[in-house]
């Protein structure tokens, strides 16, 4: 019986980071965390694309095209969907998580849901603390662990 499972062997994995600006205080976390977390595996950063949308909607496009360019091993996903009065957290919310499930599945890449989808702007400050404390953190492990399994299966 084998069992595959992935790890943070970082080498020459390229990594795309997608950040939204929407809700840009918490976003600017979100990256910081994951950043950190690619310095202290010795992730090369020559090898991190960084991509920076409007808001959390266009998130999904981006990620279908760095994906179709098969340059990337992983891309990570941060941006911050806050409730707010109206149904409209609900669509993007839902959006969002279809349309990076949709570039997953297209691809084969491992595309890291690091979007927070909160119902206060507190919640969404939490998840955007410090080191293991932050999803961007969080997010940035997951997608070492994935680009690593995903080259196993590949070569199974």
């Amino acid at each position: 019986m084998k069992t595959f499972e992935g790890n943070k062997d970082t080498k020459k994995l390229n990594l795309a980071i997608i950040q939204s600006k929407f809700n840009k205080n918490i976003c600017e976390r979100l990256l910081a965390g994951a950043l950190s977390c690619l310095r202290e595996n010795s992730v090369d950063e020559e090898l991190i694309d960084i991509v920076k949308v409007p808001g959390a909607f266009e998130i999904p496009l981006a990620a279908d095209k760095l994906a179709a360019q098969k340059k990337y091993d992983a891309i990570i996903c941060l941006g911050a969907v806050i409730k707010g009065e109206t149904a409209h957290f609900e669509y993007v919310s839902k959006a969002v998580t279809d349309g990076l499930l949709k570039v997953n599945l297209k691809y084969g890449v491992p595309v890291i849901f690091g979007v927070l989808t909160t119902y206060t702007e507190e919640q969404a400050e939490e998840r955007a603390g410090e080191n293991e404390n932050n999803k961007g953190w969080e997010s940035a492990e997951a997608a070492l662990e994935m680009a690593n399994l995903v080259r196993k299966l590949n070569n199974h």
